[in-house]
């Protein structure tokens, strides 16, 4: 059985809720939500957002952002049970970036880059389909339409 949240892990959940409402933040979700959808590759990325453009540093934040948050899951300084249940931005997020970073990575020739947003998801799937059988399906389905 999982460990059981604590309060500091309900405060750092409410912590990372009051960053992504930053101005620019916001802005950047905003993008992401709205405009990062099909991308496949790293030259799919560069079309929709340059190097040196707003959009670029827009997809940057966003996925900086999510892997960072998954990092603390994923290094048990928070509850992973309730990182689930506060939202699904970050599922959004590698579901619909997920063959982009494969494609960076590999430019990168780096493997590990977005490796926390990666495992943090995989490890969010597995909770929701635990949860309700084939609702990550639903959820993909309804992200990458």
């Amino acid at each position: 059985m999982a460990q059981s949240a604590t309060a500091s892990d309900a405060e750092v959940i409410m912590r990372l809720y009051e960053l992504r409402r930053e101005e620019k933040m916001r802005t950047a979700r905003n993008w992401f939500a709205a405009r990062f959808k099909g991308i496949k590759s790293a030259e799919d990325l560069l079309a929709i957002a340059p190097l040196g453009s707003d959009e670029n540093a827009y997809f940057r934040m966003v996925l900086s952002y999510w892997d960072m948050a998954a990092g603390f899951v994923n290094s048990g300084a928070v509850s992973a049970d309730l990182f689930f249940r506060s939202g699904n931005e970050m599922l959004l997020v590698w579901t619909r970036a997920s063959e982009v970073i494969q494609d960076l990575r590999k430019a990168r020739n780096n493997p590990l880059a977005y490796g926390d947003l990666e495992e943090t998801a995989a490890a969010m799937v597995r909770w929701m389909n635990g949860r309700a059988p084939g609702s990550y399906e639903g959820f993909r389905k309804v992200v990458l339409a």
